[in-house]
Order: structure tokens, then C-alpha cells, then sequence
């Protein structure tokens, strides 16, 4: 990879700064517009996600995923992206925070696919679990979550694996802040909810777990 970054990165960088967030440098960009690509054209046959078009993935997935990256503590060393599908957050945490082992659960089949080849391609050091999260039988330092099927559900599985004063991230909206919380348990210490960019509705919830 060259390290310059073309219209895409050029645009995300745009996004970004419309957001109030900084420009990613030139080797990220490039990245990130072949992360971009990849989803793209994996999009047409695997069904991804159902934005299909670049603006969409850069504004709606991308520049939230890059804040949330940013958003996380300083000293996460592990981080388990709990239903990665396509890779996010987990794949722009580990573009943007390359000091943090990620590893990227997905139990289906062609998502899972997906998501090994977005890392052989990006060059990244990200690890990928094609199974169930909740048999991994390791926790980290950080769970994160972002638009999982029964969410509540697996916001229980997910504290499970978060190491004693780790952190469980949710990539959430607003009213479902109280359930998920109270789905989380009590061994966790909210700090307050931080807004996403690109919606009115979508925030950030940090938990840091404070019993063993």
C-alpha cells in the first residue's frame, strides 16, 4: 500500500472533520478504502449490511466505528468484537489503535469468510474466530458490541468475557441505554453515555467491570 489515500479517504476524511472528529493519516485512509472495496463487493453476494452504497458504509459505519475506536480507554491490550459481521467495530479499532489485539467473533459461516480475507488484505494483525463468542473461554480486556441479533442477550454473554477492570462497549441507541445496562449485571460501573455521529439517537456506553 502507497500510503495515499484517494477519493474515498479523501471523503471519510471529510466526514470525519463534518463530525469533529480528526483525519485519519494517509496509511489508514488507504486502508480504509480497501476495507471499503472489499465490503462493497462481498456486500452484493453475503449480504453485509443493508446500506449498500459507499457513502452510506463510510458516513453510517465508518465514521462511527473510528469514534468509537478513539472513545476507548487508554490501556485495552485485548479486545473481543462479540458478532463482528462485517467486521465493525473491530476492524477500524484495529486500524485505528494497532497497540490492541482484536479478535473478530463471527459464527456465520460467509461473514466469518469475509472477515479473514478483509484482514489478509488490510495487512492488519486481527485475529478471526469463526464461531460463537460466548465458547471462547479466554476474556479481555474489552468486549465490544454493535448491532448483534438479540442484543440483550448477548450483552450478558459478552460482560461474561470482560476481564476483571476491563471494559464492555455498546454501540447502541438511546432507549435501549437502561436494558442493556441492567442486561450487562451489577458488576459493572457505567460511565456516561458518549453520542455517535451520524444519528441523532446512537451513543457509546462504557462499563468497567468492577468485581471479579
Amino acid at each position: 500500500m502507497s500510503g495515499e489515500s484517494g477519493a474515498a479517504g479523501l471523503r471519510l476524511n471529510t466526514l470525519l472533520a463534518e463530525a469533529g472528529l480528526a483525519a485519519v493519516d494517509g496509511g489508514a485512509a488507504e486502508r480504509f478504502e480497501a476495507y471499503l472495496s472489499l465490503f462493497v463487493r462481498w456486500n452484493a453476494r453475503v449480504n453485509l449490511s443493508a446500506i449498500r452504497d459507499e457513502e452510506g458504509i463510510l458516513s453510517r459505519h465508518f465514521v462511527e466505528s473510528i469514534a468509537c475506536a478513539r472513545a476507548l480507554p487508554a490501556g485495552i491490550r485485548t479486545l473481543l468484537d462479540f458478532g463482528s459481521g462485517a467486521g465493525l467495530p473491530g476492524i477500524p479499532i484495529a486500524l485505528c489503535r494497532p497497540e490492541i489485539a482484536v479478535t473478530l467473533a463471527e459464527s456465520h459461516g460467509k461473514k466469518a469468510a469475509f472477515l479473514e480475507e478483509a484482514v489478509r488484505v488490510l495487512g492488519i494483525s486481527a485475529k478471526v474466530h469463526a464461531g460463537r463468542a460466548e465458547v471462547l473461554h479466554i476474556v479481555f480486556d474489552c468486549v465490544v458490541l454493535r448491532a448483534v441479533d438479540r442484543m440483550a442477550e448477548a450483552v450478558k454473554s459478552g460482560a461474561a468475557l470482560v476481564a476483571p477492570e476491563g471494559w464492555l462497549a455498546l454501540m447502541t441507541t438511546a432507549d435501549r441505554d437502561a436494558a442493556l445496562r441492567t442486561a450487562a449485571g451489577p458488576e459493572l460501573a457505567w460511565e456516561a453515555p458518549m453520542p455517535l455521529p451520524g444519528a441523532t439517537d446512537r451513543i457509546l456506553l462504557l462499563g468497567k467491570r468492577i468485581n471479579s
